[in-house]
């Protein structure tokens, strides 16, 4: 495993792994491999229901026993499950804290235009664990809870970052914010390159939009990697982090930055025994052909190109960050239902 691909990655690029929604299992491994560390979001509890049952029952019966609100009970589990994963990364974060061991926690998606909610959640996950780290949408509420959690040295992730002009705004606000107040906490800005290609797909197939499967699956590394060469030409002091995988290639071909990439621990597994070299792909010029090709066919793809291709306002409405979103509403209506079925076994005993 020492000379594995993330080990090789490390040793020559500074390039690295996170692991995206683990099982116990599955952090153990990518520890082992050599991710640094960990995202889990909304959906986190739907998947460990699924892959680790006994475990998540455990963190749902603890939490109905603490409230009797569904909801907040679905947060209290929440919170439980991905505790157990904090642990498992709190002795890399504490060989060097703000730089690696860190864990995200993305509350109720439900609540995600609600930035007091947002803040409060926030502070109320940190007392979890050092190596906490909160995980927040890129929309105007979230805009708003950042301009709170930075003079609070929060360490942040910017999430569901589909579109240039929502990185630029949100980088913007990290410098001007962190220059005012003096603290400057760990802040990363992802670019969720597979969910935009299959958006994409999936609009050009409903709308009969004939576009190149070669241009469908440039399209989010293409933005990614004009999103890292933004940020770096502007010398913003934030990483940029890919997400939101389909496939291997959302990680082999941002290799070569100073960035960060989470995948899924199949997507990891899958690198690992095809044990590619490793080649510099992040400064990779797409052809004029292919980016014609979606700004013409693809106005979405256009919107995200475009450093303003979207305002403010409309970046909690674009289709790309509302297609991931209901993913993480439909994983944490999972975890709701599964509180309330344990809710009403438990009062049919007592009955």
């Amino acid at each position: 495993m020492s000379e594995g691909y993330f080990h090789r990655l490390q040793q020559e690029t500074p390039t690295r792994l996170w692991i995206n929604n683990p099982t116990l299992a599955e952090a153990d491994l990518a520890i082992a491999a050599g991710a640094i560390s960990c995202t889990t979001n909304p959906a986190y509890s739907a998947r460990i229901i699924k892959m680790e049952p006994e475990r998540a029952a455990r963190a749902i019966q603890a939490a109905i026993k603490e409230s009797s609100d569904d909801q907040r009970a679905a947060d209290i589990a929440q919170q439980r499950i991905v505790k157990e994963i904090l642990e498992k990364f709190l002795p890399l974060y504490n060989r060097a804290p703000g730089l690696q061991g860190l864990v995200s926690i993305q509350g109720n998606p439900h609540l995600d235009e609600d930035p007091a909610h947002i803040v409060d959640e926030a502070f109320r996950f940190r007392k979890i664990a050092p190596n906490f780290i909160t995980k927040i949408p890129c929309t105007a509420a979230g805009l708003k809870a950042f301009e709170q959690l930075i003079p609070g040295n929060m360490p942040i992730i910017a999430t569901e970052v589909f579109a240039l002009a929502q990185a630029s705004e949100v980088c913007e606000l990290y410098q001007r914010v962190s220059k005012k107040c003096g603290k400057h906490p760990p802040f990363y800005v992802t670019h969720i390159s597979g969910i935009f290609d299959e958006c994409l797909a999936k609009t050009a197939e409903r709308e009969g939009i004939r576009v190149s499967p070669e241009a469908l699956a440039q399209a989010g590394c293409i933005l990614a990697r004009r999103q890292y060469a933004m940020m770096k030409q502007r010398g913003y002091n934030i990483t940029l982090m890919g997400g939101g995988a389909r496939g291997t290639h959302h990680f082999t071909e941002m290799v070569g930055g100073a960035l960060h990439v989470t995948i899924n621990w199949s997507t990891a597994d899958e690198i690992i025994k095809a044990n590619p070299p490793i080649t510099s792909r992040i400064d990779a010029v797409p052809s004029e052909a292919i980016v014609d090709e979606l700004c013409d066919k693809l106005p979405d793809f256009r919107a995200a190109y475009r450093d303003d291709g979207l305002t403010i306002e409309e970046f909690g409405h674009f289709a790309p960050l509302q297609f991931f979103r209901n993913m993480f509403v439909k994983g944490w209506d999972t975890l709701a239902d599964a509180v309330r079925e344990q809710r009403s076994k438990v009062l049919a005993t007592t009955a």
